[in-house]
Order: structure tokens, then C-alpha cells, then sequence
């Protein structure tokens, strides 16, 4: 912070002023606003030099060139932290999603945003970025086939990995190198942002401008489109996607002539990458550094992935890649639920086995309770009731004779009960509750059926049950 303060000195020219730190997005980087004198700057800290000289090289070559981006205004000494514009705090994401309910088509207003954006994408990625000194660039140079293949390793190792995905290591190679060969051919012309998305887009005095380029490179242009328009939390309706790519089309061959077709093919392809690379990342992000709001986002690259699965053709020339897609589209639990549209508190409640892991909350709040079931005696252990599971009379009748299950739900009952009206009373729209056991079969179901049934007594709510292991999902409004 004390090299950040010799800038803000710097400019304020006196010490009355004030800071406030920014939410932290994924990077390191630390955000500032600091007001003084009733304007406003963002102080930048981040230790990674070479991103920092990237960000602020760009930020001064495409401002030449006319293209909307914040103004640096000083850098420090070491060049650890800088001075840029401050353009607000709306960007276009929020903006298409506090303005529409679930699945509606955004209003006029968003689409023209999105129009306009595309308009200074193409400006930016042919016009703008000629004398680019790409030796600038940081972490590459050059988007070509070893960082195509760096995103879908990300994607290997940080979800299918991680979510137990069979393959066959050396045919989902042969995938890669296929897919990232063709894709090859698309070529590395142009500069591309990297990370061309909506929460990327600000919204200033009706204008959209741009931040978020310090990965940018040099690559094709079609990875920048599909990154805008399969944004998986956008969720952009299908008949919105066409005609802006169409209107991407358009302000392209303003510049450039290009071959609408092979183009068109190229981009499904890029539109691959990019969905997987994202899903890598909310692997990484989410299920091993446990980040709400990544978890909370791969339903919805799921969605995009099963729209690239079942309404086009380009995962049918690989089929090892696509065989994973399937899988990873089976995966219990990522599927989409119908208690998302329900009123009032949502009551989450899972039976489930420690052997595949403490259920993962999609509802990004975290918190919610776990209750182990694994100091019941197990029926799993008796041959009879092996292949039957917590909702068998045979099973039930065991469990309540030879041990305190009866005793041990109704206690949970009491411990969740005041949470419960507290939450209510606090109008919170999610808790989650899980009873975990060697299986998920019998100990952990029956604790979860009865805990539901109990619930019973508490009125507006709705139960939401879901067994796990058995793919059984029921839904109670009491």
C-alpha cells in the first residue's frame, strides 16, 4: 500500500483523501477507488510486473487508437502499482442480469450495448491493433495450438479430473491434437482480448468500455465472439446469440474480407475451447479452491456445453472429447433442478456417500450442515439388505429395532429447527442439509426422508430431497 499512497499523494497533491477497496475478482490484483476533491481515481496494486506493463501498455496503444479504455494516469517507480480512470461500477453483465427474469430475452437496451461492444471488438482486433508491440504481451505472445492445448489440460486435470471422468489418456490426446490443428488453421493475426465478456464491458456515459485485456495477444478472431456470446452466467438466448454474431460478421468485413463459412466453422470450434477452458477454470476456482460463485456458475457452462453437444456438429470429429462431454452432462450433481424458480426459503436436503465427496452447494451461500450417519449400524453390512436402501420396509424395520436412528434424526431435527425459523424470519432463500454415510444407501436416506417429513410442521417452505446415490430428487411444499 505505501507505493500506492506516493501515487495518490502524487495526484491529490495534499492527504485528505479517501480510499476503499474494491471487491476482489479471481486475480491477485487489489482494486482502489480513491476520491479527492469530488473526483475519483482506481489504484491498482499487484506484485506480477509483467501484467502490469502488459495492462498498461495496451490501455495507452488502444487509447491512442480512439479505442474505449480507462486513461493511465501514473505508475509507480517499480511499476507494482499504477493510477487509472475511473469508469463506474456498472458493467454489462449486471446489467443484463438485474434487468431480466430467468431465460427472458434481454430488453433493446442491453442488445444495443452488445451491439456496440461488437462494433469496437472488430474496430480493436483489426484496426486498433496495428504497430502492436506484442512483445508486450503477457503470459504469450501468440494464441496458437500450445495454449489452445494449455486450456484444454486446464480443463483435463481441473474437471474431468476432479469429478472421476473415465477416459483413455491417449485417444483424448489424439482429440486435442486434432481439434487444436484445425483450429490452427484459423490463424493468429489479430489482437485478441482473451477475455472478452461481459463483466469485462463497463458501461460510462451510455458507452461501453473495455478492461480486463492484460492477457490479451496476438491470435484468431473468433475466440473473442465466443467468449461474449457463450458467457456461461449470460445465458444469452439462442435467436440473441445468431444475430449478434451475424452483426460480428458484418462489422468485420467492414474491415477485412473474410470466408463466411470457413470462418463460421472455425468459430464452433473456438467456441469449444473457450467453453472448456472455462469449465477448467471454475474446476479450479470453484471445486478445489471452494469459491461460491464459480460453483454457482457450472450449470450454466453446462448449458452450453450440452447446446454445442446436441444442436451442432463439432464434437462429432472427436470422439473420446465428446464421450466426456456426455459424461460430464450425467454428472448428479451439476444437473439442473426445478427448485430455482420456487418462493420463499428452499430447504436443500441430501442423502449422500463420504466415498464421493460432501455434496457441493450450487447455491453459492455456502455454510448449511452435515450430519454423519456412520455411528448407526450399517444393514449395508448384512447380505439380505445389502442391495436395498433406506426406503425398504425390511431396512427401516432393521434400523429402527437395532439402533437410535428414530432418536438420532429427531435430534436434528432440534438443532436445525431454530436455524430454520431464523432464516425464515431473515428472509434467506437457501439452506442446505446433508446426511452423509459409508454409502449414501441406507443410513444417510432414511435420516433424510424422515428429517423431511418432519419438516412437515414447519409451514411455507419448501423441501427440496435429493438422494444422491440413487438419482432420486422430490420436491415438498409445506
Amino acid at each position: 500500500m505505501e507505493i500506492l499512497e506516493l501515487l495518490i499523494k502524487k495526484w491529490c497533491g495534499k492527504n485528505s483523501y479517501a480510499v476503499k477497496p474494491l471487491k476482489q475478482a479471481g486475480s491477485n490484483r487489489r482494486y482502489f477507488r480513491i476520491t479527492c476533491n469530488k473526483t475519483s481515481v482506481i489504484g491498482v496494486v499487484n506484485d506480477n510486473v509483467a501484467e502490469n506493463q502488459a495492462f498498461i501498455y495496451f490501455s495507452r496503444h488502444f487509447r491512442n487508437k480512439g479505442v474505449n479504455v480507462p486513461e493511465i494516469y501514473l505508475v509507480s517507480a517499480d511499476e507494482r502499482a499504477y493510477l487509472q480512470q475511473d469508469i463506474g461500477n456498472v458493467n454489462l453483465f449486471d446489467l443484463l442480469t438485474d434487468n431480466r427474469n430467468d431465460y427472458e430475452i434481454p430488453q433493446t437496451e442491453i442488445i444495443n450495448y452488445y451491439l456496440k461492444s461488437i462494433e469496437h471488438l472488430a474496430y480493436m482486433q483489426i484496426v486498433a491493433s496495428d504497430g502492436l508491440d506484442y512483445n508486450y504481451a503477457f503470459p504469450s505472445k501468440v494464441f496458437g495450438k500450445r495454449s489452445m492445448k494449455y486450456d484444454l489440460n486446464y480443463f483435463k486435470y481441473y474437471f474431468i479430473k476432479t469429478n472421476g471422468i473415465e477416459f483413455n489418456e491417449q485417444e483424448l490426446q489424439d482429440d486435442v491434437e486434432k481439434l487444436t490443428s484445425e483450429l490452427e488453421v484459423a490463424g493468429a493475426k489479430y489482437f485478441m482480448f482473451r477475455d472478452f465478456q461481459a463483466r469485462n464491458i463497463m458501461i460510462f456515459n451510455n458507452e461501453p468500455y473495455f478492461i480486463d485485456y492484460q492477457g490479451g495477444r496476438k491470435g484468431p478472431l473468433q475466440y473473442d465472439i465466443a467468449s461474449l456470446l457463450f458467457q456461461a452466467k449470460a445465458a444469452l438466448p439462442e435467436e440473441i446469440r445468431i444475430k449478434l454474431y451475424r452483426h460480428y460478421l458484418n462489422c468485420v468485413s467492414k474491415h477485412i474480407t473474410i470466408n463466411t463459412e470457413l470462418f463460421t466453422q472455425h468459430y464452433f470450434g473456438f467456441v469449444l475451447i473457450r467453453v472448456l477452458q472455462t469449465l477448467g477454470a471454475y474446476g479450479f476456482r470453484g471445486l478445489i479452491e471452494n469459491k461460491p460463485h464459480f460453483i454457482q456458475s457450472i450449470p450454466y457452462a453446462l448449458n452450453n456445453l450440452k447446446f454445442l453437444l446436441y444442436q451442432t456438429d463439432v464434437l462429432d470429429k472427436y470422439p473420446v472429447l465428446k464421450d466426456i462431454c456426455t459424461q460430464i452432462l450425467e454428472l448428479k450433481a451439476f444437473q439442473n433442478n426445478s427448485e430455482s424458480k420456487l418462493k420463499g426459503l428452499k430447504i436443500c436436503i441430501t442423502s449422500f456417500s463420504y466415498k464421493k465427496g460432501i455434496p457441493i452447494d450450487l447455491s453459492g451461500n455456502g455454510g448449511g450442515f452435515v450430519f454423519d450417519c456412520r455411528g448407526i449400524y450399517n444393514p449395508g453390512r448384512i447380505e439380505e439388505y445389502r442391495e436395498l436402501t433406506g426406503r425398504n420396509q425390511d431396512v427401516i424395520k432393521f434400523l429402527e429395532e437395532k439402533s437410535n436412528i428414530k432418536e438420532f434424526v429427531k435430534r436434528t431435527f432440534e438443532i436445525l429447527k431454530p436455524t430454520i425459523l431464523n432464516y425464515k424470519e431473515r428472509q434467506f432463500s437457501n439452506l442446505m442439509i446433508n446426511f452423509g454415510c459409508t454409502g449414501g444407501q441406507h443410513r444417510s436416506v432414511y435420516c433424510a426422508d424422515n428429517l423431511a417429513k418432519m419438516l412437515s410442521s414447519v409451514p411455507n417452505i419448501t423441501v427440496y430431497l435429493w438422494h444422491r446415490e440413487q438419482n432420486i430428487r422430490e420436491t415438498f411444499t409445506y
